[in-house]
């Protein structure tokens, strides 16, 4: 690890200072919504439209790289979302949100893409799972932190906003002043819808489905605690203890993931979910009932989409499971765009509780499926690679080097 901090320290600041950014704008937009009198479903398309151009920028970015180079490429898009930040307190409208959230969304995977390429390329097959444990570790202190600043200035105002886009663009500073040489990209096809389904049904249908409660940790919190009236405050401790949950359970879930069939850990993860969620429609909004809801979501969900790619990847050959990561990202992505309209949908029927009763039967769909498939398919292959750690805010890059670094046997797996 040390010789990874080494080599890659500028890399990792960079990316940490992009999170803290892009957590910032995610939450406050949230919060100034409700202060700009914008309703929950006209919020929820608000918060989509990040996972549209996330979507778009997957399919785009690598073209673009090919065309005019890393760098170029880099800067462009670091200058459009220092500009998108800027522009949301001066055009207060839904619509115009919508629109700046897809140039975002669009221009942070491509962000995303080239800085994991970077990495990817600063690494070996040895040290590669260190690195992209490392990157993902960044990117939560990132995300964490930026829920603090949420507290150092008002909403309403213009501040927070200037902030989050000065951040981004100190970001880019380490990185093309320290970075190595560009690396080649070489883009990978994703497999088939069809194809994939065929291999891991439980796979396919339970990204779509994470998706969803994606959109709704980290797209709809911070617009349910406007809703509910939660103070900036205890917003930013809610949706901060979503991603140290994520963080701190990544480990023992992947742990035992690598020992007992992935299948009755998903399984077991989801009905914890629905049962964690359900408790969120009857319990009082008390903040420290918010934290252990946040807490154990967050611990949930996150392993949960590591634990899904990994799951797929124990029924592909070595040649096709990045091409499959392409795909899992992408069908992940749907979800995400369709989850907070249906969302904003939910609350506008039933009120705040809408917003619990949404994850929680996206969880009990995914445990019915998970049972449903277990008994349509009796053996469960050995797991031909191991557990990586994986966040929802990865890049394609990323993906594909954890499938890649899952590949190669630990040094105490060759013993054996």
């Amino acid at each position: 690890m040390f010789f990874v901090l080494r080599n890659s320290w500028a890399l990792l600041l960079g990316v940490m200072l992009l999170m803290l950014g892009n957590g910032l704008q995610g939450t406050l937009l949230g919060i100034r919504g409700k202060i700009e009198g914008f309703t929950p479903l006209e919020m929820s398309y608000v918060m989509s439209g990040y996972f549209v151009g996330f979507l778009f920028g997957s399919r785009m970015t690598p073209e673009m790289i090919r065309r005019v180079g890393h760098v170029r490429v880099f800067a462009a898009l670091g200058s459009v979302i220092s500009a998108a930040l800027i522009l949301y307190p001066v055009a207060p409208h839904w619509i115009a949100w919508v629109l700046l959230r897809i140039a975002i969304g669009f221009s942070f995977c491509g962000v995303y893409i080239t800085a994991e390429s970077w990495l990817n390329a600063s690494t070996t097959n040895e040290t590669r799972g260190q690195a992209l444990s490392a990157y993902m570790i960044m990117q939560m202190i990132g995300i964490i932190a930026a829920q603090a600043l949420l507290n150092f200035r008002d909403p309403g105002g213009f501040d927070l906003f200037v902030i989050s886009s000065v951040l981004v663009s100190i970001a880019f500073t380490p990185i093309l002043l320290s970075a190595s040489q560009a690396p080649s990209f070489e883009r990978i096809e994703p497999l088939s819808i069809k194809r994939l389904f065929v291999t891991s049904p439980l796979g396919c249908v339970g990204m779509f489905l994470m998706g969803g409660v994606f959109a709704a940790q980290f797209g709809m919190s911070a617009v349910w605690g406007s809703e509910v009236g939660l103070s900036v405050r205890n917003i930013s401790i809610f949706i901060g203890s979503i991603y140290v949950g994520g963080l701190v359970l990544q480990y023992p879930i992947g742990w035992a993931s690598d020992r007992i069939d992935r299948r009755q850990l998903i399984l077991g993860l989801a009905v914890v979910g629905a049962a964690v969620a359900f408790a969120g429609m009857v319990l009082p909004w008390t903040l420290t009932v918010l934290v252990g809801i946040g807490f154990i979501w967050g611990g949930i969900s996150n392993p949960l989409y590591s634990l899904l790619v990994a799951y797929v990847n124990d029924y592909l050959d070595g040649s096709e499971m990045a091409g499959a990561s392409a795909g899992l990202m992408f069908i992940n992505g749907l979800g995400a765009i369709g989850g907070p309209p249906v969302i904003g949908w939910f609350m506008g029927q039933a009120g705040p509780k809408g917003y619990f009763l949404f994850v929680a039967l996206l969880f009990v769909m995914m445990a019915l499926y998970s049972l449903w498939r277990m008994t349509r398919r009796a053996v469960h292959v050995e797991a031909r690679g191991r557990f990586r750690t994986l966040a929802p805010t990865a890049g394609a890059v990323a993906v594909e080097a954890a499938v890649e670094a899952a590949a190669v046997p630990e040094p105490q797996d060759e013993a054996r």
